[in-house]
Order: structure tokens, then sequence, then C-alpha cells
């Protein structure tokens, strides 16, 4: 008799919670099987259900999130999928674990200290009852590139690191997707410290296997928000549909002209008043759109970051400086926004709201090469670029996720823990308080004594 598939359920029925839909019920239902969703808001996980119907899976029960504990036991969920907003993650997280089950949880795990104490608790406590705890959905970790920089730093192909330079460009149809929607407000998402370079931070700890120990960071909102009027491309509306003056924009966000987002927002607000589409220049915003961040790290390396969120082109460039030489990779995903394709536009949507789905139609390019001393450079051939599906990363991680295997294996260590997601979590924690305070943030400060000591390992202490 062959093993019984697992029975997964994704609380927080939004867009990003598709990608994870669909691998369930189309690419690994040998495996696993998608047995309830549950949501604040019927319409959309009404939604999610016919699009179900579109892959031949019938529908599956829905919960309002008070009934989130019932459903665990109704469905005999084996593992929750948390795709929820980044503050409410710790809910979910800490009572599935609490209840016996696995958590799979987009990133980041949480957004501040206390709710990141509260999951590593619990995540303790699983694991020292047998259960396999919580997992964290760092795809960047799968994209083929990022794990040849891994095996090449591995090798020791720098030899001992000394310093990393990363910087991330978000376009002004990606970036300027943040300020439009619920992570505009800190409050919800931690702001893009926390919600889109915990990516970034993951990946410099996964490569250079360090941890980091201190945070110096500088950062404002310059572009988006209020600012847009000084810059003179504030349009004047409050949101983009049903307003003449959205028409033209390319910072409009046109939700009636995709179906798909037509279905799971515009046609869902009358439950509970979220709109998708604000104008990204409204007042309300509360996260920073150009962020510099410095970070030591437990090896005594460093690394200089920044995040641009009004880039006239996407990507991202990394260099890792060692003792034999000099790792370089430059990543560009779109070499520019065509205005005419910024919104999403019938038959063909290419908007901010489905990146990592779709390509971009404009061009791209990557080159990852190799810097030693006394020797000329050489570029080592990646696998190429792909341009949807977070450069592959999708596929790969939810094939890891729902493999129904605890053994595969996974030499480059790409399975996230939740020891993963504090550690890449804490750095743009660190950053958050270091942009309030104006001074440098130990890591260690952001936990408490006795959870520190519990978890030794994972703040290396002593650093200085």
């Amino acid at each position: 008799m062959g093993q019984a598939r697992q029975r997964y359920a994704v609380v927080g029925a939004g867009a990003r919670a598709e990608m994870f839909v669909r691998a369930l019920v189309a690419d690994h239902a040998d495996t696993a099987e998608l047995v309830a969703f549950a949501d604040p808001n019927q319409a959309r996980m009404a939604a999610h259900n016919r699009w179900l119907a579109e892959l031949g899976h019938p529908p599956v029960p829905t919960y309002d999130v008070p009934d989130f504990s019932a459903m665990l036991d109704r469905e005999r969920v084996d593992t929750v999928i948390v795709t929820s907003i980044d503050a409410t993650h710790d809910r979910y997280i800490v009572t599935a674990l609490e209840r016996g089950r696995g958590v799979i949880t987009e990133k980041p795990m949480t957004t501040d200290a206390d709710r990141c104490r509260r999951i590593l608790v619990a995540d303790a406590a699983a694991r020292a009852r047998g259960q396999s705890g919580a997992a964290v959905a760092f795809n960047y970790r799968y994209n083929p590139l990022h794990e040849r920089v891994r095996e090449l730093l591995a090798d020791g192909i720098v030899g001992p690191i000394g310093s990393v330079h990363f910087e991330w460009l978000l376009d002004v149809r990606h970036g300027a997707d943040y300020f439009r929607r619920w992570h505009r407000d800190k409050a919800n998402s931690g702001g893009l410290l926390v919600h889109k370079a915990s990516h970034h931070f993951d990946l410099v700890n996964w490569w250079i296997g360090a941890t980091p120990t201190r945070v110096y960071a500088e950062g404002r909102l310059f572009f988006y928000g209020p600012a847009g009027s000084e810059h003179g491309y504030d349009k004047g509306y409050a949101r983009a549909y049903g307003d003449p003056s959205a028409d033209g924009d390319p910072f409009a966000l046109a939700l009636a002209d995709n179906p798909r987002l037509r279905e799971l927002y515009l046609d869902a607000e009358a439950e509970d008043g979220y709109l998708r589409d604000r104008n990204v220049f409204a007042a309300g915003v509360s996260i920073e759109d150009d962020m510099s961040v410095l970070v030591r790290y437990s090896t005594g390396a460093t690394m200089t970051y920044h995040l641009h969120a009004y880039a006239p082109w996407e990507g991202y460039r990394v260099m890792v400086n060692g003792a034999k030489g000099r790792l370089e990779l430059e990543v560009v995903e779109s070499d520019h926004v065509d205005p005419a394709r910024a919104r999403s536009v019938k038959g063909g949507p290419r908007s901010a709201a489905m990146h990592g789905v779709q390509a971009a139609t404009e061009g791209g390019r990557v080159r990852l090469s190799v810097h030693p001393f006394w020797q000329p450079p050489y570029d080592v051939t990646p696998a190429g670029l792909i341009r949807e599906g977070h450069g592959g990363a999708d596929a790969r991680m939810t094939a890891s996720l729902f493999s129904g295997s605890s053994h595969v294996p996974d030499p480059l260590g790409r399975s996230a823990t939740a020891r993963d997601g504090a550690l890449a979590l804490l750095t743009g924690l660190a950053a958050n308080a270091s942009l309030a305070t104006g001074r440098p943030t130990d890591v260690a400060e952001l936990l408490d004594p006795v959870l520190l000591s519990e978890l030794e390992p994972l703040i290396p202490r002593g650093a200085s």
C-alpha cells in the first residue's frame, strides 16, 4: 500500500497562495492533498475555489480565521501553509505547532522580535516532541544562479570571505506595488527591510555560512508617498479604480482589466474594505523606499547593502570579496519599464501584481564572474536567466516541500527552518531599530537572555 498523501490547508487567500495551491493540486497530487482554505474574506476563498475547478480539482471547505483551530481537527490537517499578511503569521504558526501540525510559512517569518520569540519557542517545543517544526519558504535559495554561487563560495573560489556588497533594485513597476497595498503600512509588513530584504539577508547568511551580529542602517521615504507631489508624479486620486485621474498613469494598477486580480480583490472589497490599487503617492505610507545597511557577521565579515524601490530597471548586483579574489553576480531582470506595460492590460497583464508569475517583456541578462588574484577574470556559465517563477525557484522549492519524503538529499542546505527565518528577520529588525535610534544595533539585543541561552547556536556572542 502506498504512503498516504499529506493533507495541507492554506491560510491567507491572497495572490501568493496561488503558487502553493497550483503546486499542490497540479504538480504534486501524488504526495499532497489540499483540504481547506482559511481567510477572513469569503470572496477571496471562493475565487480560489473557482480556480481549482480550472485545474480539475473540486472545491475545498473554507473557514473564517476564528475557526482556524477547528479546521485543523475537522479537516485532519497535517501541514499548514501560511500566506497571510506578514504581521499575522505568528498566530497561525504557533497555533499549528502547538496542535502538533507542520508549518510552511511565506517569508518573512514574522515582523517583530516579540512575534519571532513566540515562533522560536513554539518551534523548539515542537521539535523536542519529535515534530518537524516550521519551514520558511525562502524560494531564492532554489534559484539555480544562487545555488551556483553557494557552490563556488563553499568550494573556496575566493578563499575566506572578508566582505560582501549587495545592491537590489526594484523598478518603478515592481517597487511601486509595495506602496499601493497593505505593505505600505509598516505595522503590517515590517517595511521593505523585513518583507523584501529578508530574502536577501537569508541569501547572504546561507552563502557565507555566517550569522549577523551588528547592524547599522540609514533610510527614508524619498520617492513614494507625499514626496510624489514634489517630484511631479502624483495625479491626486486616492485609488485607481473608477477615477479618471488614474487613466494613463503608469503608477496606477488597473484591477478591472485583469480577471484574476478583479476576482481576488476588486470583487472582494465589500467584505473587508481592502483596496489593492491605492495611489502610491497617497498619504499613509509608513515604510521607506531607499535604504542602506551595514552588517557585521559572526565570522568578522561585513556587508554593505542597498535597497532602492524606485529604480529605472529591475535586478541586483552581488560582490563577494575574499582572500583569493572576488566573485561578482549581476542579474538584470528587466532593463527598463515600458510605461505601456507598467499597468495590468487586457489580454496580457505584465504588472507588478504578477511579478514572479509572468515574465517581463523587457530585456534581461545575467553574468556570473570570478576575479582571482594574479590571473585574468573568467565567467562562470550559469544555467541562464529564467524570467518567471522567480528564476525557476518556485517550482524547485515546492518540489522539495511537497516531495513526500524527508530523506531527499539537500547537499546545499536549501531547506530553511525557523532558525533561518529568525536570522534573516533579525537583520531587518536590527536595521529598523537602527533607523529608529540612529545607532548600531546588536542583534542579541532583540532576544531576551533566556531564549538566547536556549538557542545559543542562533546568535554568536562576543563579536566585536
